[in-house]
């Protein structure tokens, strides 16, 4: 079960993210849960593979705002560093930082 505690322990910057959310916890945990049903995560390394930048850009950015506001930072910092190299279309190896993503996706969604 997903608690604030929890997402301590994960290393979420959970005070700024209750902050957000008008210091509503379950308001807060409803939207981290949303953000767990989110398929970009998906859709950006598909968007990779075919080497799409454009579209992996728009991937990235709308999934380092839905981390960052919900101040996830583990998983918030490797979809950041994409977000600005795809910002510039650079064309390079993605996957060291989509593994990161990736695995701090599963490692919240364990949570």
């Amino acid at each position: 079960m997903l608690t604030v505690d929890n997402l301590r322990e994960y290393g979420a910057d959970v005070e700024e993210g209750l902050k957000r959310c008008m210091n509503n916890e379950s308001f807060y945990l409803m939207l981290v849960g949303k953000a767990l049903d989110d398929n970009r995560l998906g859709q950006l390394e598909q968007q990779l593979s075919a080497k799409d930048l454009d579209g992996a850009f728009e991937s990235a950015h709308a999934l380092k705002g839905m981390y960052a506001n919900l101040s996830l930072t583990p998983l918030s910092k490797p979809v950041s560093e994409m977000t600005e190299l795809l910002r510039s279309r650079t064309d390079t190896d993605y996957s060291g930082l989509l593994a990161e993503a990736k695995s701090q996706f599963e490692k919240l969604k364990s949570l």
